[in-house]
């Protein structure tokens, strides 16, 4: 029985660290390899937590605007559980 490989995938440009206001998150912008698929979006906090977006995007800027767009409206700070609490590792 042959084994279902995971798809690969192409990464955005776009994607990558994002720092503001002295949080650090990761933006990973991606679709399945050789398609004209929609783009998904995923951020990854500091402590590994993981943002989806559930919507597909047309294109990689439009997920990366809604990022922004995101940040802008509600601060970097909405992406981490507790924003008043001081992480500790």
């Amino acid at each position: 029985m042959a084994k279902t490989k995971e798809p690969k995938l192409e990464h955005s440009e776009l994607a990558g660290e994002f720092t503001d206001d002295g949080v650090t998150v990761l933006v990973d912008i991606f679709r399945p390899a050789g398609t004209n698929g929609d783009w998904k979006m995923e951020v990854v906090t500091q402590d590994d937590d993981l943002i989806e977006w559930e919507e597909g995007f047309e294109t990689d800027r439009d997920a990366f605007d809604e990022f922004l767009a995101t940040v802008e409206r509600d601060g970097i700070r909405t992406f981490l559980d507790d924003a008043d609490e001081p992480s500790v590792h």
